[in-house]
């Protein structure tokens, strides 16, 4: 629910600031974050080098998820008197960051929101990777928790347009695992650290990252960006329900990986994964009340 106020509200700045590199500010943003009353910043730390290497004296406000509850009424009142700029940890704010609520709140209480344009680690490393950039799905952050992230990845695994995500270091073996599970072998571009001095792109299947983040250790801010899924040329014979609950019958018996097998036939068959994965289901259950344990 938006805060009332008695005051018409002024001005909102969301600017984009560097994701790396401080040289990739605009005159315009440069001009705004001198001339507002106050920068609200998501990581006051960070923000305040950049407004010290251009000489801005521009005052800071804490403004991050933790503390938006309190921080919102805060930056409302100061926009009832004065313009105010938003700025994220780094890049556009309101992506993956708690600045679409404020934006929200501004804009219906009838204050004007102005965009300042400017650097994306999503479309930097949607450019940077080599793969079709339209069209494209912003994911962001996948879910913390294992399972819930595989799910997510289950609706993903069919989609045909490029995907980026981003992701922290100490996640990332798990997550590209994940990804080679649900979505198959296809090309991804890890870019870490962009446009900063030890900026690295690196193109590879699947198969192939997971053995090069298994020896060496990930560091730094990451975005991934996914191949879709080829959905192109002429789609094989659609498999009837008994000839799909054969091949899984037979991926039992045979030990295989079942996250893979249910995958597979769900590219094969156009069908939903979790349909295949439910019939998958169903089958072990079976399996187990007669005394077969093999999955």
């Amino acid at each position: 629910m938006a805060t009332r106020l008695e005051a018409p509200l002024g001005t909102l700045y969301v600017v984009g600031t560097p994701i790396g590199n401080l040289e990739d500010i605009s005159l315009r943003a440069l001009r705004v974050l001198r001339e507002v009353s106050l920068v609200a910043a998501e990581d006051t730390r960070r923000t305040r080098v950049l407004l010290t290497h251009y000489g801005i004296t521009t005052p800071l406000v804490s403004y991050r998820e933790q503390n938006k509850a309190s921080a919102t009424p805060r930056v409302l009142r100061r926009l009832a008197t004065a313009p105010v700029a938003l700025v994220s940890d780094a890049g556009m704010p309101a992506l993956c960051d708690p600045g679409g609520e404020l934006i929200a709140q501004v804009s219906a209480l009838g204050g004007r929101v102005e965009v300042v344009p400017g650097p994306s680690a999503a479309l930097t490393a949607l450019v940077a990777s080599g793969l079709p950039t339209t069209p494209f799905t912003f994911v962001g952050f996948l879910s913390r928790q294992r399972g819930d992230r595989r799910r997510q990845l289950e609706d993903l695994a069919t989609r045909p347009e490029t995907l980026v995500l981003y992701e922290a270091p100490h996640r990332l073996r798990e997550t590209l695992s994940d990804l080679r599970a649900s979505l198959g072998d296809r090309p991804v571009a890890v870019c870490r650290e962009l446009t900063k001095l030890h900026e690295e792109i690196l193109r590879a299947p699947l198969s192939a990252l997971v053995a090069h983040f298994d020896a060496v250790q990930p560091r730094g801010e990451l975005t991934l960006v996914v191949s879709g899924a080829q959905l192109s040329g002429p789609r094989p014979p659609a498999l009837t329900d008994d000839e799909v609950t054969s091949r899984l019958l037979a991926a039992m018996s045979g030990g295989e990986d079942m996250r893979a097998v249910v995958t597979a036939l769900a590219r094969a068959t156009g069908r939903p994964r979790r349909d295949i994965y439910a019939r998958w289901q169903e089958l072990r259950r079976s399996r187990q009340a007669t005394g077969d344990r093999r999955q």
